[in-house]
């Protein structure tokens, strides 16, 4: 329901992008967290400062202390509100799941440069109508859930009640979130020519004792992101092994692809389309087939970083326009407004998806004039997804 009275008093929250703009910058952070501790610590609790809380201690590496901080701040209040720049432009609503930062839309970074102002709302898994909470008035909202195995139900209800919702909704068609699991996109793509989504099975451990998939593969736990737990295996000893450190019951398994380049090296990049059009976040390059670009020197190593900043200069006429066909199939069988994919190519140029996801970070948190060349294609993005807000707020 939403309650025009509402329009202030909302629990205000830095939220994770300036926090995590300091923490990747290393700026000393010990004056904030007296702070935040101080205002958590009096009577009434103050929720905002707990949930930024609970944001900084998962970027300083303690991700189970700050669930436990977030799930304290959203018993104590699910809507907090956090202005951009003098708030001057429109009001947009989150409809959020509990979870990491990884776990919803990363609508914080996507806004830090904003006049807007951003209200999240963490909704109720085991409620019947989850959106059943008094949100304040706002232009547009927008289904930041990603997928999980705990979001599912959540997805599936969320389907349901946003067709209903009386102001315009931002990747509303919450099923199509719901079948971005992993081998639900590989299926899904599995018959395009023009792109290679690794065949992927969700397995249990007894069915992969009993039939042990064909080697090389890729094994990992289901439900885990940022490459935990994925590992390559190569015979039945080295899966034996695995099985015997993981566990888990339920396991994705994919075909290995080798995707290295004539150097040897593995490149990756995150895309994130907007209204159908591609934007590029970032170009990864790394010696090891697990991508991930905190982890691929990219700071340290010049050299990647210039061919990352060329990449980036060139994506619209060169990545872009190479994999028009397989981008539009992409944005056909997805069916969403805004969703991200990571990506590489193939030896013999074809588009290799890794992943297809509204929840992937993307942000311009380094400040240093190494990575200056980013500033220009990430406020394209940036803006690209802000004048997309106020297009779907007057309902085209």
């Amino acid at each position: 329901m939403i309650h025009s009275a509402i329009t202030r008093g909302l629990p205000a929250t830095l939220g994770p992008a300036r926090l995590g703009r300091k923490f990747e910058n290393k700026q000393d952070l010990s004056a904030l967290v007296d702070t935040l501790i101080g205002r958590i610590s009096t009577d009434p609790i103050d929720p905002g400062a707990m949930l930024d809380l609970s944001f900084l201690t998962q970027f300083i590496g303690n991700r189970d202390e700050g669930l436990s901080l977030q799930a304290q701040a959203i018993a104590l209040q699910r809507v907090f509100e956090n202005v951009y720049g003098d708030g001057s432009d429109i009001r947009v609503l989150a409809l959020l799941a509990p979870g990491d930062l990884t776990a919803n839309t990363p609508l914080d970074f996507l806004l830090e440069h904003s006049n807007v102002t951003l209200i999240t709302a963490y909704l109720d898994l085991e409620a019947d109508n989850p959106l059943d909470l008094p949100f304040p008035e706002h232009d547009v909202a927008v289904v930041a859930a990603g997928e999980s195995p705990e979001n599912q139900a959540l997805l599936h209800r969320i389907d349901r009640l946003a067709a209903h919702w009386p102001r315009p909704i931002l990747n509303g068609r919450a099923l199509a979130i719901a079948n971005l699991t992993r081998d639900g996109v590989a299926t899904a793509l599995a018959d395009v020519p023009e792109l290679l989504a690794p065949a992927t099975l969700c397995r249990t451990r007894a069915d992969i004792v009993l039939a042990p998939p064909r080697f090389p593969s890729t094994i990992r736990p289901a439900g885990t992101q940022a490459g935990i737990g994925l590992e390559k295996v190569e015979n039945p000893e080295q899966l034996a092994d695995y099985l015997a450190r993981h566990p888990e019951d339920r396991f994705y398994v994919a075909d290995f692809i080798d995707y290295s380049g004539p150097d040897g090296l593995f490149r990756k990049q995150r895309i994130v389309f907007i209204d159908r059009v591609p934007y590029i976040s970032h170009l990864a390059v790394s010696d090891h087939w697990i991508v991930h670009y905190m982890s691929a020197g990219m700071t340290e190593n010049a050299l990647r970083r210039d061919e990352e900043a060329a990449f980036m200069a060139a994506f619209d006429q060169d990545f872009a326009a190479r994999h028009a066909r397989a981008f539009d199939i992409l944005c056909d069988r997805i069916g969403l407004d805004y969703f991200g994919i990571d990506c590489g190519e193939t030896a013999d140029g074809r588009l290799l998806l890794f992943e297809a996801d509204i929840a992937m970070i993307v942000h311009s948190m380094e400040d240093g004039p190494e990575f200056a060349y980013k500033k220009v294609p990430m406020t394209r993005l940036f803006d690209a997804f802000i004048a997309f807000l106020r297009k779907r707020s007057h309902g085209q």
